[in-house]
């Protein structure tokens, strides 16, 4: 069980359920939270994660990207403590659950309402592909530099807006904005990953933007997602002011500030924990923005 947990990456959690998180604040301060799509939002969401965290550890064991050099802890198909038979079966499973725990949280926004049934069906089955296709198959897109744009779609515009969708039933292009603050944080922590694997990616063929761009101009990208980050809220909060605690966001801007400094400084077998130091400090942002604005 341990090593399944290992392989399950349960830090990254945080990180997954930030999005859900301020979808379920945008739809409170309208009066439209839901406890049940909220909790079904969440189970989905942590299946689909742990989806592609298992598809990440296969993927990247049968590419090469996972090696002796890799900075990283250790994944559990490249040590030999899950065999890849072991780890395809576990990967359909989860395959499994995200489809049973989607469908029940489909039915219960939707009901028998089919056209938007089938087409957040849709999503959730480009959701699972995306998952799986990120480092498995003959083209996976994280070897080719796609995957901070597939953070931005599904961590920040699908994740927010779409959950943001299940509670209200209405679409507001202006909470597009807190949406892209979460892509930005989601995208900020895959960045730090693959500045720490710059030299294993290389080898391995897996040309991450870090890869492709050097570690110097990566640093100087980190900084433009934290700052872009922070900027998309302040300008929501700006333009539907109502009180300063709609502000209280900034209080988590230092903690935003200390990752890029770690991550401009610190060598690259240093930077672990600081995915999970930024996965911390964007739920934390999320909290305060949704308490801000309750509170407002």
């Amino acid at each position: 069980m341990k090593v399944w947990l290992e392989a399950f990456r349960l830090r990254t959690l945080p990180l997954s359920l930030s999005c859900i998180g301020m979808g379920g604040f945008l739809a409170a301060a309208q009066d439209k939270f839901n406890g049940l799509i909220f909790f079904l939002c969440c189970t989905t969401t942590i299946f689909l994660q742990v989806l592609s965290n298992l598809a990440n550890d296969y993927g990247d064991a049968v590419n090469g990207a996972d090696h002796a050099d890799r900075k990283g802890p250790q994944r559990t198909v490249q040590s030999g403590a899950i065999s890849s038979g072991q780890m395809k079966n576990a990967i359909l499973v989860f395959v499994l659950l995200c489809l049973v725990s989607g469908i029940e949280l489909l039915y219960s926004a939707f009901g028998f309402e089919l056209k938007s049934f089938l087409f957040f069906l849709g999503l959730g089955l480009l959701s699972i592909v995306a998952a799986i296709a990120y480092t498995i198959g003959k083209r996976p897109y994280g070897y080719i530099g796609l995957g901070d744009l597939s953070v931005l779609i599904f961590f920040g515009l699908v994740g927010v807006m779409g959950s943001l969708y299940l509670f209200t039933k209405e679409f507001y292009p202006l909470q597009l904005l807190p949406a892209l603050s979460c892509g930005f944080f989601s995208i900020a922590v895959l960045n730090i990953n693959n500045i720490r694997d710059i030299e294993s990616d290389r080898q391995a063929g897996k040309y991450s933007i870090p890869v492709r761009i050097g570690r110097k101009k990566s640093v100087q990208y980190h900084w433009i997602l934290l700052t872009s980050g922070i900027l998309c809220a302040f300008i929501f909060v700006i333009i539907n002011y109502q009180s300063p605690f709609q502000f209280l966001f900034l209080l988590s801007t230092p903690l935003l500030i200390i990752n890029g400094k770690s991550v401009a400084k610190l060598p690259s077998d240093k930077l672990d924990p600081f995915l999970k130091q930024m996965a911390l400090s964007t739920l934390l942002f999320v909290l305060l923005f949704g308490i801000g604005s309750l509170l407002a």
